[in-house]
């Protein structure tokens, strides 16, 4: 892979490399964030971020909230899928906004990008409520990516606050056992916020992703979506688009 760009910072290497069109970000010789304009999809974790969206018949956004933005993969990603009339994204890093501009193609055109930490900004934010809130909110600890925020009831009520009533809530978790630690179960079912709730992994990574939803939806509505979809069908098929799925039982 080609070195385009190095840069150390508070004690960290950043660097971004290229592999034919993907452009990959490392901190530390971790890979931070990846994306190939090329192809709509990263065979990983990014494209679970999004994915939910298409458990709805008629999938589409028009206001996206993403909640660490990194280099802005899943910006680029949404921008492409659904055109989204707004992306508002918060990051707490400096650096990964100025490789999300200058190396990632995004432009302010697409998204409107906050260098905040993401607890201040929902604790202050009185704007329109969201057809989509992603929570992607991690810190490397060694060479360990963890969240940054734990995803009690307090954060999920927050987050609920500005979330559409028919609005969809994705949050990444680093592994299984944060993905446990989490009341899930608190928001979705008979009489609650939310009509059905589910995980997703990528074979690629550890990392679990909670999508809650507006209804009831089953996961094979979502196979079915994806295939109707033109940009994502043959991707499915020729399996770049990778996904395991299944409901988030009720705790009783």
């Amino acid at each position: 892979m080609a070195l385009l760009w190095s840069h150390r910072e508070k004690g960290v290497l950043y660097q971004v490399r290229a592999a034919g069109s993907s452009r990959r970000l490392y901190a530390d010789g971790v890979l931070h964030t990846q994306f190939n304009p090329r192809r709509i999809v990263t065979g990983s974790v990014w494209d679970l971020l999004w994915l939910p969206v298409f458990f709805l018949t008629a999938p589409r956004v028009e206001r996206v909230l993403v909640l660490g933005a990194g280099a802005g993969a899943v910006i680029r990603q949404l921008d492409m899928l659904f055109q989204p009339k707004e992306i508002v994204a918060v990051e707490n890093n400096p650096v990964h906004l100025r490789v999300a501009r200058e190396f990632f193609g995004v432009t302010r055109q697409m998204a409107v990008l906050h260098e905040v930490d993401a607890a201040e900004f929902i604790r202050r934010y009185r704007g329109g409520r969201f057809d989509l809130i992603i929570d992607d909110l991690f810190v490397a600890r060694g060479n360990v990516a963890r969240r940054a925020l734990s995803c009690d009831s307090r954060w999920i009520k927050q987050l609920v606050r500005h979330l559409r009533k028919d609005g969809i809530l994705c949050v990444n978790f680093a592994d299984r056992l944060e993905y446990l630690a989490t009341p899930f179960s608190g928001w979705f079912g008979p009489g609650r916020r939310f009509g059905s709730a589910f995980e997703l992994r990528s074979p690629s990574t550890e990392n679990v992703i909670a999508a809650m939803l507006p209804g009831q939806v089953d996961a094979a509505s979502l196979r079915v979506h994806l295939q109707a979809t033109p940009a994502l069908a043959g991707l499915l098929k020729a399996g770049h688009l990778r996904y395991q799925v299944r409901s988030i039982a009720l705790r009783r």
